[in-house]
Formats: C-alpha cells, structure tokens, sequence
C-alpha cells in the first residue's frame, strides 16, 4: 500500500495526484489530500483523517508519497519508511516560494529520501522507490537541544 500525503498548505497540489492519476502504478493508493479537490477510481482519497488513522496509513504503507513537508518527512524517516518526495513549486502556485526543493535536496544529499524533480516519470520513481534503500535517519534534536541549553544557562 502507498500512502500519499499532500501535507495541510492551504493551495492546492493536484499536480502531484495527476502523476499518480496517470501512473501505471497498480498498488492500493490511499491518500490524504487536505484542501487539494480531486476525484478518483483509482486513488482512494480522503480530505483529512485524524491523527490515529494517519498515522495507521503510515505505519501500514510499504512506501510514502508526499509533498517536501519537513514533518512529513521526519514522520516517514522515523518509521523507517522509504519516501518519495514532490516538492511543491511556486511556478505552479503550490506554495509561495520553493522551500520545499530545498527542503528535499538537503533531505535527498543525506541519502534518506528520493526526490522527484519536475519532469521526472512517476513510474520510473516508483521503481526506483522500491529498490531504494535509505540511510538510517539521525535526528539532530538532541545536539540542538545541548547547543540551546548550554546557550540559555
């Protein structure tokens, strides 16, 4: 099962449920699509889900789709999920300005995620999603924490 999440922003990213749409990709797709209206026979969507059923879909899916929300992704990383990510992009007012590419390259250099650029074959991702083995993820939480506690005191 994939679990795809277009994150709580509130413009839509229909551009992201087209590719899966359009995708020869024949697992189970369930979706959480937020303020993103679409109509599907092939995704099974829902709007919102709460916290319990998200993360039920997100421990259940084989593999995650997403937008470049960094919660999003750190939720993925921490269940030991392999990601691919979909930037939302201003050119196509998905968001209002391209953090999430950003976001994505940084996560994507470490080797925790797969990123799908503009351009790029979804079904040609999806194979590659599914031999991909990403590195462990690290949190930097606890190093943050020392720095600002020791700053603080």
């Amino acid at each position: 099962m994939i679990f795809v999440t277009l994150g709580t922003q509130d413009i839509p990213f229909k551009r992201l449920l087209d590719y899966l749409e359009n995708s020869k990709i024949d697992d189970e797709i369930i979706v959480q699509s937020g303020f993103t209206n679409y109509e599907s026979e092939k995704l099974k969507i829902y709007k919102y889900l709460d916290k319990e059923k998200f993360d039920e879909y997100m421990e259940k899916a084989d593999y995650i789709i997403a937008h470049a929300g960094v919660g999003t992704i750190i939720n993925a990383l921490n269940k030991h999920k392999k990601i691919l990510v979909v930037p939302r992009l201003v050119k196509y007012h998905e968001h209002h300005n391209d953090h999430q590419l950003q976001i994505a390259n940084a996560y994507h250099q470490k080797g925790y995620i797969l990123v799908m650029l503009d351009g790029e074959d979804i079904d040609e991702k999806f194979k590659e999603l599914k031999e991909f083995e990403p590195k462990e993820f690290i949190s930097n939480n606890e190093n943050f924490v020392s720095k600002l506690r020791d700053y603080i005191m």
